[in-house]
Parts: structure tokens; C-alpha cells; sequence
């Protein structure tokens, strides 16, 4: 029940209730075994032996198969660094009836024998983990990038399985201002209330800053295809996300100001003083243009700095009062120069 095409890994929550009742089962029923294998390589290739409440993992090869994780040279990579599981042993098969090509792509010759046997490119994204078990990670095939970083959802979705709260997850890319950005779908077991700021702030213990979902959206089950795979198309739009924050209108004049200028640059309806910048689809470029609109139209002395430390509406505000007078001549071309350099790139 491994997570490919969308069909996550066995779960905890499926190996804890047997394994909690093991005493007034039969005997020999006491332990779970997960294994993982394509058809490709005849079913199963790795296997572990779970315990109550260890976490999902793919285990090791077995017995006359062998497992590697390699860059695209085809070189082995880092213990915790992830990358494509490909496979070798007694059980891959010859290729694809009738498909040459996608034969000669997915079965490569195998660097690391003498005997002229191949590798099998599995698709699936790996890492070593500490204990030297492969945890697996996702589909290379749901590689996205987004304002020129190449981002591996399944990275983000194991990360995010990884936390005790989260039973089940999803993230995709899809249109929003300014381009795409992530999108998470969780089901947890707390209020999405008290839940995505921790989840937010775990993750960026471990990923870059661009591969932090600006968007949050809690359900209470992922939508499955009648065959129990996930459902991609039928997850909600970014729409239903987009501001995740209890609106509290713009009083000030200079609020409302600031407010409208940050709307018309992410293209929303509005924006609400407890309104993040950044989670409304703002990146490096729509922070540019932000601030250039708000020197030239309001008269500010500001830079984009500012408003990546500040990134809330009622924050930014109250730190404008600390800026330095008008804005001058120096600092608008300074502006103009970057918002040129920003629109190139």
C-alpha cells in the first residue's frame, strides 16, 4: 500500500491496532511486515518488519535484489539526501512487451556490475535514513518548479507524514498570483486552527523557505478514485485557501492605502490587517512591485527588506511609522533598478 501515484504508505494508524491486540491473536500473528516492490521487479524488492508506533519505511532489499539511490549521473548519493530508487537483482524483468523506448529509458545499464545486468529506474523518490532503512518520499514525476526552484512535492508530503497530528496528506502546485504556489491538504487529528502554524514552523526546521506551502487547507478525508488512489482533480482549488485569517478591515487611511496597493499587486479581493503577504502568493518579484507602488504612489521611504521582515499588513504598518522620512530621488532608482532587474529575471 506503498504511496505511488498517490496511494500512501501503510500507515501507523494501521499498524498500531494489530500489533496493540498481538497477545489474543493466533500465534504467529504478532508482527507486520510492509513491503514494497513494482511489477517491473516481480512485486516485491524491500521489506520491513513494523513496530507499534515506529514510522513508515520501505526497509531494505531482499534477499537477491539490491537498491540504489542515484543522482541523474547515475552516482550514489548522501545518507538523508533524496533521490531516485532504482533496483537490480533476480527479479527484474526484461522490459515492456512491444515498447522499446519506454523500455531503454526505464531499464538502464547497471554502473555497478561486471555481468552486464540493469538497473530498473523505479520513478520513486528515497532517502537513506539514519538506521540505513529506505524511507520513501514520493514520485519524481510530481517534481514541480516554482519561480525557478525545483521542488519534489512527495518530500514535503513525507515530512509533513512524519508529524503525529497528520494522518493523511497532499501537496500540489497550482496557479495563483503571480504563478504557482503549494498548496498542503491535511487531515489531521487537531484544529487546523492551532495546527498549520506549528506544522509551518516544523518543516522549515528542515526545508527551504520555497518549499513551504502558502497555502493550508484542512479536510476531513482525501478524495480517492474509485480504484483508492488519490484523487488529484477532485481537491478543492486554491480559492478555498486563499486567505486563512480572520478578516479585520483597514481603518487608518493609511491602511486602507497600503491595503489596496497589496490587493491590486496579488490580484485579491482584499486584504485584511492580519493578512501575510507572502501566504496570499506573494514572492521576490510582487514584493518589488509592492514596495515601488507604495513609494511612488503614498510617498514612503521604504524597501523591500521591510516587507519581507514584516510580511503582515498590521505589522508592516506599524513599522512604517520608524522609516526615515520621504522617499528621495536615490531610493526610487534604486527601486525602479531592482524592480528592472527582478521583471528580467
Amino acid at each position: 500500500e506503498l504511496a505511488r501515484d498517490g496511494v500512501l504508505s501503510v500507515s501507523p494508524s494501521l499498524i498500531d491496532p494489530p500489533l496493540s491486540r498481538a497477545s489474543s491473536l493466533p500465534q504467529g500473528i504478532e508482527h507486520v511486515y510492509d513491503l514494497y516492490g513494482p511489477s517491473e521487479d516481480t512485486t516485491y524488492s524491500t521489506w520491513t518488519r513494523r513496530t507499534q508506533g515506529g514510522t513508515a519505511n520501505i526497509g531494505r532489499p531482499l534477499k537477491h535484489t539490491a537498491s540504489y539511490l542515484l543522482d541523474a549521473n547515475l552516482q550514489p548519493v548522501p545518507q538523508g539526501v533524496s533521490a531516485e530508487l532504482y533496483l537490480s537483482g533476480a527479479g527484474i524483468t526484461r522490459g515492456y512487451l512491444g515498447r522499446a523506448a519506454m523500455t531503454a529509458e526505464k531499464y538502464v545499464p547497471n554502473p555497478f556490475s561486471t555481468t552486464g545486468e540493469r538497473l530498473y529506474r523505479t520513478g520513486d523518490l528515497c532517502r537513506y535514513r539514519d538506521d540505513g532503512a529506505l524511507e520513501y518520499q514520493g514520485r519524481i514525476d510530481h517534481q514541480v518548479k516554482i519561480r525557478g526552484f525545483r521542488i519534489e512535492l512527495g518530500e514535503i508530503e513525507a515530512r509533513l507524514l512524519q508529524q503525529p497530528e497528520v494522518k493523511e496528506v497532499a501537496v500540489l502546485a497550482q496557479e495563483g498570483p503571480g504563478g504557482q504556489q503549494l498548496v498542503a491538504y491535511v487531515v489531521a487529528s487537531a484544529d487546523a486552527d492551532t495546527l498549520r502554524d506549528p506544522l509551518k514552523a516544523r518543516l522549515k526546521e528542515h526545508l527551504p523557505d520555497y518549499m513551504i506551502p502558502a497555502h493550508w487547507l484542512f479536510l476531513n478525508h482525501l478524495p480517492l478514485t474509485p480504484n483508492g488512489k488519490l484523487d488529484r482533480k477532485a481537491l478543492p482549488g486554491i480559492e478555498a485557501g486563499r486567505s486563512q485569517n480572520a478578516y479585520q478591515a483597514p481603518v487608518s487611511e493609511l491602511e486602507q492605502q497600503v491595503a489596496a496597493i497589496w490587493a491590486q499587486v496579488l490580484t485579491v479581493e482584499r486584504v485584511g490587517l492580519n493578512d501575510h503577504f507572502f501566504e496570499l502568493g506573494g514572492h521576490s518579484l510582487l514584493a518589488v512591485t509592492a514596495v515601488s507602488r507604495m513609494a511612488l504612489e503614498l510617498g514612503l521611504s521604504l524597501t523591500p527588506q521591510l516587507l519581507f521582515q514584516h510580511p503582515v499588513l498590521q505589522d508592516f504598518i506599524a513599522r512604517l511609522d520608524s522609516t526615515d522620512g520621504p522617499i528621495n530621488e536615490e531610493k526610487l532608482n534604486k527601486l525602479d533598478a531592482l524592480l528592472d532587474e527582478m521583471e528580467e529575471v
